[in-house]
């Protein structure tokens, strides 16, 4: 292995027991009996931060489009940048994308909020670099270079000038006697496309709290995904939030957004109050520079191979004898196991033991990060209202430099509303906790997205209707009805990207670039035969899912034990929806899966019209 063991606490100095009575304590007191309907619903959300609203771009004024295309691309985030490229290199050109945002980007460019990077390995997340022959300027990059190496994508594909932005899906419906999906929007358009691609991403609309008064306040509100540097001061390019010199600020959430941009924000505001119902597990933070002499050894597939490793050091497990290739958060619990297992002569042990020690790994390596907390923060009540009493996956493992630190500044408070499972209220003034109000001229909501809660309000599109005039939001009312997690009966040439019912990777560009891919070879095969649909049978879709339910991941104990999150669905245990909902036998399984149906030729399971 070319990265060491971590050091974390001996087997014999964790309390397991008393630990696991700790976690379940955490957790229920943070559960809440409405689980995802503490957040407002989206006719709620503030008049400024809707999932429209873009600050960054102005909307230009064009005429309505009225046209056939073979593909429609909904979405110009990573997903749906990946289906164009897939279509392209297939041969299928006559596409367009539609997004809402007034740039290609997705997350990248709503997100500009101070201090973004990138939370994983930059160079697995980031997809194409072979064939882009570039690398990021260091491990975890720069949200504002992700944002410009995506431009460099779009711009050497010619993606550009087919995209329709600022333009909102207001609905799809099947034209059967065409054979194509009607795609009306709300800046007039009417696309008539063979084919339908869904790439709206998981964290495209903003979500907020439910928060009783939240209307009332009279002072400035955004959502980090909006953030306004006019009233910040700074930039994207150059955080300096010199504005905020005069202000009471409040931040409310405590995830992946929050703590990169809570040391900005305590840097420069007057008076910072971190809201947190759940602390996150923040580790230190490693980021180099790319290595010139690494950069100029590696061969081709080079990229292939690190996002295989990552999957298994992450995810799975490192096979003996395999390197750790990521060498951070993500991988320390399999890697020191690994070493352990390797200093014993890797002893032949069943599946269940070696669960049992990677279990006892996952308990010493949270205990490593919760002495962390308290070897930086210097006040003793909040050390250990940020320590994380859960195991490793129950929330995005994260990292930082500053973030701890910042709780030692003398204008930065902790505001723990663990025991109210959120904010109490709000006022014309600021905020209300433990009956007393705070006084605030900002309010910013780190609240995340719409994850994995109700499907139209994720996708915000009134009307889609397949064959026969069945709505997809009827036809998956309890869930997700898929053959090889991609398309559903009644709904012909139309994919779906994302946590739906396949293979589940942690790199999450690969799993939704993957998706794409093999859209894209039904596209082209359709195309190519003159298939002018394609769509799963009721028997094959049925016998699918039957499969893939009696296959699925144990989620047990993320549903039983881990506390509230948009991991795990606010605790709601019956979700129709999950993000970690995935074929059992693993990710190089799926693939092997769907690569024998794309070898069969002739699209087992579909209906195909000609």
């Amino acid at each position: 292995m070319n990265c060491p063991k971590t050091i974390v606490p001996a087997p014999e100095d964790v309390d397991i027991p008393a630990l696991k009575a700790k976690y379940k304590q955490e957790r229920e007191k943070r559960i809440r009996r409405e689980a995802g309907g503490q957040y407002a619903a989206p006719e709620d959300h503030l008049v400024y931060d809707t999932r429209e609203h873009d600050p960054f771009t102005p909307i230009v004024p064009r005429d309505a489009v009225d046209e056939e295309i073979d593909v429609a691309i909904l979405g110009a985030g990573w997903t749906g940048i990946l289906a164009g490229f897939h279509l392209t290199q297939a041969g299928v050109t006559n596409f367009r994308h539609i997004e809402h945002a007034g740039g290609f980007g997705g997350t990248w460019y709503w997100n500009r909020y101070p201090g973004i990077q990138c939370d994983n390995d930059a160079y697995c997340y980031l997809p194409l670099l072979e064939e882009m022959n570039t690398l990021p300027s260091k491990k975890f990059a720069d949200g504002k270079e992700i944002y410009d190496y995506i431009q460099t994508i779009v711009d050497k594909f010619g993606f550009r000038d087919k995209a329709l932005l600022h333009t909102e899906i207001t609905a799809i419906e099947w034209d059967e006697a065409a054979k194509r999906w009607i795609v009306s929007t709300n800046r007039g358009d009417t696309i008539r496309a063979r084919f339908v691609m869904m790439c709206g991403g998981t964290l495209s609309t903003p979500k907020f709290p439910a928060v009783p008064g939240i209307h009332t306040f009279k002072g400035k509100m955004f959502h980090t995904s909006r953030w306004d540097y006019e009233y910040s001061g700074g930039s994207w390019e150059n955080p300096v939030l010199d504005k905020l010199a005069d202000k009471r600020v409040a931040i409310l959430g405590t995830g992946a957004t929050s703590i990169q941009a809570v040391p900005y924000l305590g840097k420069y505001a007057k008076e910072l109050y971190v809201i947190q119902r759940t602390p996150s597990s923040v580790d230190e933070r490693p980021n180099p520079p790319t290595n010139p002499e690494w950069a100029a050894s590696l061969e081709p597939g080079w990229q292939a191979e690190r996002q295989a490793n990552f999957l298994r050091a992450a995810n799975e497990i490192i096979p003996p004898g395999d390197p750790d290739l990521i060498c951070d958060i993500w991988t320390e619990i399999n890697r020191n196991l690994n070493a352990e297992l390797e200093a014993e002569g890797w002893p032949q042990i069943g599946m269940e033991e070696f669960m049992q020690r990677r279990e006892v790994m996952d308990f010493r390596v949270m205990e490593r990060l919760r002495k962390r907390v308290e070897d930086i923060v210097n006040d003793p009540d909040t050390a250990e209202a940020l320590k994380p009493y859960y195991r490793f996956m129950c929330k995005r493992p994260l990292s930082n430099n500053d973030y701890y630190e910042t709780f030692n500044r003398p204008n930065v408070k902790l505001i723990d509303v663990s025991t109210t499972a959120g904010l109490e209220a709000m006022t014309e003034n600021g905020f209300i906790h433990q009956g007393q109000e705070y006084e605030i001229d900002c309010m910013i909501f780190a609240s995340g997205f719409e994850v994995a809660g109700d499907l139209k309000r994720r996708w915000g599109i009134s009307t889609v209707k397949g064959r026969d005039d069945v709505s997809i939001y009827d036809h998956w009312s309890d869930g997700p009805l898929t053959l090889n997690g991609n398309m559903t009966r009644h709904f012909p040439n139309m994919f779906f990207h994302g946590y739906v019912q396949g293979g589940l990777n942690g790199n999450t560009t690969l799993q939704f670039g993957e998706q794409a891919r093999h859209a894209t070879w039904i596209i082209a095969n359709a195309l190519e035969k003159g298939v002018k649909a394609v769509e799963p049978t009721k028997e094959a879709m049925e016998a699918y899912v039957e499969d893939f339910r009696s296959k699925e991941l144990d989620l047990s104990i993320i549903l039983n034990e881990c506390t509230p999150s948009y991991f795990t669905n606010e605790g709601e245990k019956e979700a129709k929806w999950f993000l970690f909902r995935g074929w059992g036998p693993g990710w190089d399984d799926w693939q092997r899966k769907m690569q024998e149906w794309r070898d069969a030729g002739d699209m087992p399971g579909m209906r195909l019209d000609s």
